[in-house]
């Protein structure tokens, strides 16, 4: 120790005379730094040398914490062990960790108590401690005198005084008195100044067991923290302190963290051993406990204490049926405790691991609103409970776009979760019709749908209504909160998405990679049309459960409603479900229904194979005529037919050089040339010849025929790729690839070749269809020369001038040009193939007219002799035609 000193005397004198040639070495450093603050000031006053001069040395309280944190991270290294190839892939899952031993983790690895801190009355006055005495009154001065090695004290001018084993209570009082036996008219007061340092020793499972330097206030717990901590299988609930042998006191940490009870905290004294033994029995409590932690258990300890221990339980606790995993000899057992009862029958035992799981996520006494209302959610249920309790004002309780026509309450039936539909009229229940305004019973589903299925009709209306911000605010509202319902209603009616989606891969692997991403497109298409509480999206839960709760005994509760009904589709059956309910929830008749008779498709009773027709009056149906029989039955298939000769808005567009060109409406069966005289005929500059007639049906064809051309010339084109010898004259890459491109972009126009002279006079008859448009151009002066020529331009039409004549004007021929397939496409779309025979043929000025096109086709031996190619660029050819002649209208 004097050693010690020495070079702490030369390390203060080398910091404060930098003359010296002698260097302190860090370890001398590090030696000084761990001196507490009192023994470092008391020496630098010693050796007179000013402390804060001293580089690094007045920082290094400040940077305990830092210095702190390196240890934690070395501890926790030290502890962690390393992970197995299985624990490597698993998911992470916190296990719980013993209770209290976290309060070592974030302190200091030396805990000095505050020596600015209040003294209590009760401290024991030892060697080595400085008190501070203040004289006031005829005399005023002030003296710090140190306790020597008799337990004495020395104030000047007075006899020495003897206060060691004294309190700091009664050297107060027996200084005071001495003060003012001795010297008249003076009082005196006094405080401690610098504490004394006391050894003692810290054994047992401490992080780093031994004898420690500490101040003479230190506790038990300090103790603790001046050791780094404890161990992993430290005890914290018989902590010892022994002094001269015996065991003085037994200090339960548990106590201080769990009731704030410092009573066994007690101060130290010189000598004192602080023994942390092995930690006792130890039992896991897991799950919805609001301390979940590895608790230490004393002798006698019950289930409540470890209940107290952990905090007590979560509202969302299942405290019913509480599993306790228990080792028992060579394996495992299971107990269940019911930790409800006032007398639990469960005594601890050591590795017992108790876990409280949750309660059900299914409300006991409650009813749910879904869809189009003000505020979706969950409602108290109570005997006798109606719709009209719930669903009190249209207005106040349902969105705008709800229809107030169609409702569904989903109840439950029995144990299994199966579910049975009941229908009502939202405006009749909330007006307490009794027919309509059903009892509920417990949990039972209220959904209420929108009167639009397109999101966008949707959407339109409600900007046509012009809501207020608040009512705005609202549908935004009530939409994040119906996603929300609709998956817990999915779960509550037993959906399975997780087999949902395994079907849906299982059906995917049958399907090429194409028809999938098809098939995905069309689907996300499908869902982003459909508006939120649209039928198509309430019901999809519904109907799947109806499917799946099917069996021999129970007949799939589904019908189908099919023809002139605003929602065709699959709906589910009701209770007691007639004609009359799925026609309303289908959103009602169209006006082209025919009410007079409707069908029922139904499958034979005992026998799918076999199906009857049953014809009725629709019209007494939907009055609720009691004659005739219109309840439904499972699978029933309802066809509401469409009035005879009944006809939609149609309607033709008339385009060009007529008189009074427009969008007609026409009637069924009407011909062009009936709706040429409504038009007033064409101008005195209209080109007959050169008509252009377009229909939505050829349209569609032609589109079909470009898409299934595209694909024949790609799987040609890949066919012929594997061939070992390619002509030397073969099509390049490039140009076949950018026809491809060209063909796979081209939009059809829907052309339908027509002599409208003929027409006009009667000579043809063309009946209209719905979508037709008629396009008549002005007076043409042009020829056309397109394809494989070296300029395609028009040329200025002059009787008389041949084919050649003008393929010359145009530069020429290309050398892959087909010179002997050359073909015109005449103003009104037909085609025509010059007649080359003899040289009188080729200047037969009939063969060309204004507004034809002179058509030079690309020779097949340039393409690999792929018959398609031919085909695929006359189709261009002809369309590029086509789409030139509309766009000049």
């Amino acid at each position: 120790m004097n050693v010690f000193k020495y070079f702490i005397a030369v390390f203060i004198l080398a910091c404060g005379f930098g003359a010296l040639a002698f260097t302190p070495t860090n370890a001398q450093i590090e030696q000084f730094k761990k001196l507490p603050k009192s023994q470092q000031e008391a020496l630098a006053k010693q050796y007179g040398v000013d402390l804060s001069s001293i580089g690094n040395i007045s920082q290094s309280n400040e940077t305990a914490a830092t210095e702190q944190s390196t240890v934690i991270n070395q501890r926790a290294e030290e502890r962690k062990e390393p992970l197995t190839d299985e624990e490597r892939f698993q998911p992470e899952i916190e296990p719980v960790k013993p209770f209290g031993y976290e309060l070592f983790a974030g302190e200091p690895t030396t805990f000095m108590p505050n020596e600015s801190a209040a003294v209590p009355d009760t401290y024991l006055i030892g060697r080595g401690d400085q008190l501070l005495i203040n004289f006031y009154g005829k005399e005023s001065d002030s003296f710090e005198v140190i306790v020597d090695r008799e337990g004495r004290i020395n104030i000047p001018d007075l006899s020495p005084v003897q206060v060691a084993g004294l309190t700091f209570a009664e050297v107060k009082e027996l200084i005071k008195v001495k003060v003012e036996q001795e010297i008249i008219g003076v009082k005196a007061f006094v405080s401690l100044g610098q504490l004394r340092s006391m050894r003692i020793m810290v054994l047992g499972e401490a992080y780093k067991p031994g004898s420690y330097s500490v101040s003479s206030l230190t506790t038990v717990s300090h103790a603790l923290f001046v050791s780094g901590g404890v161990s992993d299988i430290a005890s914290l609930r018989n902590i010892q302190v022994k002094r001269a042998g015996k065991v003085i006191t037994n200090f339960d940490m548990y106590d201080l963290l769990i009731n704030g009870d410092s009573s066994n905290d007690i101060i130290l004294k010189p000598g004192d051993v602080v023994f942390i033994p092995t930690v006792g029995e130890q039992v896991a409590v897991e799950g919805l406990v609001k301390r979940p932690a590895i608790f230490e258990l004393k002798n006698g300890e019950t289930a409540k204490h470890l209940l107290t221990m952990a905090g007590g339980l979560k509202p969302s606790a299942y405290a019913k049926n509480v599993i306790v995993e228990r080792f028992s000899h060579d394996r495992k057992k299971v107990l269940s405790v019911d930790f409800t009862r006032t007398k639990i029958n469960y005594i601890p035992q050591d590795g017992d691991r108790i876990r409280f799981d949750s309660i059900s996520s299914q409300y006991k006494n409650s009813i749910s609103l879904i869809g189009a209302v003000a505020r979706p959610g969950n409602y108290q249920w109570r005997q006798g409970k109606h719709i009209s309790d719930v669903l009190k004002s249209i207005r106040g309780d349902l969105l705008p776009q709800a229809d107030l026509s169609y409702g569904l309450v989903v109840r439950e039936t029995n144990i299994n979760g199966d579910i049975e539909i009941h229908q009502f009229d939202i405006a009749q229940a909330i007006v307490k019709n009794k027919k309509n305004d059903l009892a509920l019973s417990v949990n039972d589903k209220i959904i209420v749908f929108s009167r639009f299925e397109d999101k966008k009709a949707e959407k339109q209306a409600l900007e046509d209504m012009a809501l207020s911000q608040e009512q705005q605010e609202q549908q935004l509202k009530v939409s994040q909160w119906h996603k929300y319902q609709q998956n817990e209603f999915e779960k509550y009616i037993g959906l399975n998405s997780a087999n949902e989606k395994k079907e849906l891969d299982n059906k995917e692997q049958s399907q090429t990679i194409g028809e999938i991403k098809k098939h995905k497109a069309e689907q996300k298409l499908e869902a982003e049309d459909y508006a939120l509480y649209s039928r198509y999206n309430l019901l999809a839960p519904i109907v799947s459960k109806l499917k799946q709760q099917a069996s021999v005994q129970q007949a799939m509760q589904l019908v189908e409603v099919n023809g002139n009904v605003a929602y065709p589709g699959v709906y589910p059956l009701s209770v007691g479900g007639q004609v009359k309910d799925l026609i309303t929830a289908s959103g009602g008749l169209l006006e082209s229904a025919y009410t007079k008779e409707a069908e029922i498709t139904r499958i034979v009773s005992g026998d799918a194979s076999q199906v009857k027709h049953l014809r009725f009056d629709l019209q007494a149906a939907m009055l609720g005529d009691e004659v005739i029989d219109t309840a439904l039955q499972s699978k029933d298939s309802l066809n509401v037919f469409a009035i005879p000769n009944w006809q939609e808005n149609v309607k033709v567009t008339l385009k060009g050089e007529l008189k009074f060109p427009g969008t007609y409406t026409i009637r069924r069966g009407e011909t062009l040339t009936n709706l040429l005289e409504r038009a007033g005929g064409f101008s005195k500059f209209a080109e007959q010849q050169a008509a252009i007639f377009t229909r939505q049906s050829i349209k569609k064809q032609e589109q079909q025929q470009l898409a299934r051309l595209s694909t024949e010339l790609r799987r040609d084109i890949a066919s012929r790729s594997f061939q070992s010898s390619v002509s030397s004259n073969s099509l390049s890459y490039q140009d076949m690839d950018s026809l491809l491109k060209d063909l796979a972009s081209v939009e059809a126009v829907g052309r339908l070749v027509i002599d409208l002279p003929l027409i006009v006079n009667n000579q043809q008859n063309l009946v209209l269809q719905d979508g037709d448009i008629l396009y008549v151009p002005s007076k043409r002066d042009s020829i056309s020369v397109i394809g494989e020529v070296n300029y395609s331009t028009s040329h200025l039409y002059k009787a008389g001038i041949s084919v050649d004549e003008y393929i010359n004007l145009s530069g020429g021929l290309k050398e892959r040009a087909a010179d002997d397939r050359i073909y015109i496409i005449k103003a009104n779309g037909s085609v025509k193939i010059p007649n080359t025979g003899n040289w009188f043929a080729i200047n037969n000025s009939d063969q060309l007219q204004p507004g034809d096109t002179i058509v030079v086709p690309m020779d097949a031996g340039h393409l690999d002799k792929l018959t398609l190619w031919s085909t695929a660029t006359q189709i261009l050819y002809q369309l590029g035609v086509a789409v030139a002649a509309v766009s000049s209208l």
